[in-house]
């Protein structure tokens, strides 16, 4: 099964269980049935959505300098600009 059959198959089960739940298919007691299946939807994409920011923040927190990548490019850069003024181009 291939990584994408397999989300689709588990967004059809979750989106086939919410609506046995939403259309009270299934005995749920009032309380939930009423307060928490209708705004389910809404805290699953907060939620998800909380979880790529602390991803990305992770991400960015332990983001490697290179600073050989750093002088590498400060040559080249020098080195476009080198060629760039035999051609008659004014580079600030």
């Amino acid at each position: 099964m291939t990584r994408a059959q397999q989300t689709l198959s588990i967004g059809l089960l979750l989106s086939s269980m919410y609506m046995v739940a939403f259309l009270g298919l299934a005995p749920i007691p009032e309380t939930l049935q009423n307060d928490l299946i209708p705004v389910l939807p809404f805290w699953a994409i907060v939620t998800f959505g909380a979880y790529l920011l602390a991803k990305l923040g992770y991400g960015v927190l332990t983001f490697n300098d290179v600073p050989q990548a750093h002088q590498e490019l400060v040559k080249q850069i020098e080195q476009a600009r080198v060629e760039l003024k035999k051609k008659g181009v004014e580079v600030d």
